[in-house]
């Protein structure tokens, strides 16, 4: 049989030969789809395996006959956490193929993406059954599926899930398929099925569901995850609201505009109905109680909004505290008059402080980003000072997205006709490295303005780092980031820094400069040619009697001087490094003739394209040209 469309949105139709080498009988039933990598795909691939899945049955295709509600709710359930575990960990566009076996009725499902960032290391693959710290999710879905695995081709990641059929004529639907919703709803085997599943492993869910959600980074993430995992599992619909930590505010203040729960996600089974269910919900929001009680509490029944088919249900609320403060609350709602058995609710619950925690972490993560980017903003120079007969370009690429960088810039004047300028590491990163940089930058510019020589200058940076005062800053930003480990006393920190300044004249421009321990500068000549503009010496705060000395030399028109961090010249490859076999000075010469800023792009690249898609260093560069 041929494949089935089963979506507007289907792209493309995929064959038989991409099936993979673990289902041992082909599909004849399969559609195959591509979906963008963002927060809308996993209702896509959602909707994708639901319509497909109803379709194949009405058409009666071989072997869906063995499809169960339960079965079509755990394919549902595992796709959606393959394609959220992608967009999270990938961020690319996704494939998502399914298929349904002829034989035996397994359904098998594939999501492939080109996990930019996520290259396997030394080129093997990833081991079938292993969990990788960003794969949180995939416990889940080792636990749904029978079998599944990671295969790696040139460029695609592709996760795969088999997941068999079981026998259970009372549940299949009118012509041999499951039901068209995938939802369990109400009826005389709702009971029966909730028992079922809570007896084949709901705290075995519970475990991974935390799991998962404790990989989780954005509170936004953290409620759309909270709504695949409960519905159709355990609810018809769930919404999330989210509270302001700091007020604790549960519903509106009279007159204050935002301070009222803001409804983070709305989950319905029946995606067509999340809209209106959403517009409801907004006009009666919960009213939690003084106390920090996590519930279940009775919630209004939004019937208007479901339809005459779930007129009558039953909703409940849950407090989401963590830390003794309310974040939020979660709702669940069931259709029907039975309502949620005792055994749910209590689930809920549980499920209900992994939540409120996940949310909690995202949180703390979210303000220790914000303080992170704001102090790294602090570090560097706000803007690049222009010289005379100068032209000059930065690449600046801090590895850690979270955390201060250890690498830091600047180009400042220090009057009477003088620039200075500095690229510098420090050893280690965060607020460490915030200390140092914190109080290098502005010891340069100061002792810059002062007039002191480039060897001086780092004579004096030297000493300062060397100093008690900088141990005890140093001791004072590990305090703020928790309990100091035993014998984790207060450390000196080495700082390598590549410092000089430059005076132009006519004709060109007058520079000096000293190397601390840092990547020796290269100067570019028009020709082509390539040589060290400096020797090495000591890295700072290591030797307190250094004495630093400088080199001066004119830049000429035409000339470029190329000063970087061990980000570009120990960028690996395997067991290589960029600069190896004076890999630098080669890239630097094929530059001749370029622009300051064609050049530093040019040197980028090749960095890039030399190492892995992750970096593993910071990674500056500076380039000046005399004009």
């Amino acid at each position: 049989m041929s494949a089935i469309p089963t979506q507007r949105e289907t792209a493309s139709l995929a064959s038989d030969a991409h099936a993979p080498s673990d289902a041992s009988v082909l599909p004849r039933a399969w559609s195959h789809a591509s979906l963008p990598g963002s927060s809308l795909a996993p209702g896509s691939a959602r909707a994708l395996v639901r319509g497909a899945l109803a379709e194949w049955a009405e058409l009666g295709v071989p072997g869906t006959e063995h499809h169960t509600p339960r079965l079509v709710e755990d394919a549902i359930l595992v796709v959606s956490e393959l394609v959220t575990n992608a967009v999270v960990h990938a961020g690319t566009d996704i494939e998502l193929v399914c298929r349904a076996e002829e034989a035996t009725g397994a359904i098998v499902v594939e999501v492939s993406d080109r996990h930019p960032g996520r290259a396997p290391r030394d080129g093997a693959a990833e081991p079938a059954h292993d969990t990788p710290e960003y794969g949180r999710g995939l416990n889940l879905v080792a636990r749904l599926a029978e079998s599944w695995g990671v295969t790696y081709r040139t460029g695609v990641k592709t996760v795969w899930a088999r997941l068999p059929a079981e026998e259970d004529p009372e549940e299949f639907g009118p012509l041999g398929g499951p039901r068209p919703s995938a939802l369990p709803g109400p009826g005389p085997h709702r009971f029966e099925r909730d028992q079922d599943w809570l007896n084949r492993g709901a705290l075995s869910f519970l475990a991974e569901a935390s799991d998962l959600l404790a990989g989780q980074l954005d509170e936004n993430l953290v409620a759309a995850l909270t709504g695949q995992l409960l519905v159709p599992r355990l609810a018809d619909w769930c919404a999330v609201w989210l509270e302001d930590e700091v007020t604790g505010r549960g519903w509106p203040l009279p007159g204050a505009a935002g301070t009222g729960p803001r409804l983070a996600r709305v989950w319905h089974g029946s995606e067509n109905r999340i809209e209106e269910l959403r517009r409801a919900l907004e006009k009666d929001p919960p009213r939690p109680p003084g106390d920090l009680r996590s519930g279940p509490e009775g919630h209004p029944w939004p019937g208007e909004a479901l339809g005459p088919g779930e007129a009558v249900g039953t909703a409940l609320s849950y407090r989401l505290i963590a830390g003794g403060r309310p974040l939020g609350t979660l709702v669940i709602g069931r259709a029907g008059p039975a309502g949620f058995p005792d055994e749910v609710t209590g689930l809920v619950e549980d499920l209900g402080r992994r939540v409120a925690l996940a949310i909690g972490a995202a949180r703390q993560y979210a303000r220790q980003a914000t303080i992170s980017a704001v102090l790294q903003r602090g570090l560097l120079p706000g803007a690049v000072a222009e010289i005379p007969g100068v032209s000059s370009a930065l690449v600046y690429e801090p590895c850690d997205k979270g955390g201060p960088s250890g690498d830091f810039y600047d180009l400042f004047p220090a009057g009477d006709g003088r620039w200075c300028f500095a690229v510098g590491d420090v050893q280690g990163k965060g607020p460490e490295a915030a200390v140092v940089i914190g109080l290098a930058r502005p010891w340069l510019r100061l002792l810059a303005r002062e007039g002191y020589r480039v060897a001086d200058v780092l004579d004096r940076l030297n000493q300062l780092l060397l100093d008690d005062a900088t141990e005890a800053a140093d001791a004072g930003a590990r305090a703020l980031v928790g309990p100091a480990a035993p014998g984790d006393g207060p450390q000196t920190r080495f700082l390598s820094l590549l410092y000089g300044e430059l005076v132009p004249f006519d004709g060109g421009v007058r520079c000096t400069l000293a190397s601390a321990g840092h990547p020796l500068p290269l100067l570019l000549g028009p020709d082509g040619a390539v040589r060290t503009a400096a020797q090495p010496q000591t890295l700072l705060g290591v030797v307190e009697d250094a004495t630093y000395t400088s080199e001066t030399f004119e830049l000429l028109p035409g000339d470029s001087l190329l000063c970087v961090t061990d980000g570009v010249t120990e960028r690996r490859s395997g067991s290589r490094q960029f600069d190896d076999g004076d890999g630098l000075a080669t890239a630097l010469a094929g530059c001749a003739g370029l622009s300051a800023q064609s050049i530093a792009e040019r040197i980028r690249r090749l960095v890039h394209e030399f190492g892995g898609p992750t970096p593993e260093d910071d990674l500056a560069l500076l380039v000046l040209q005399a004009d």
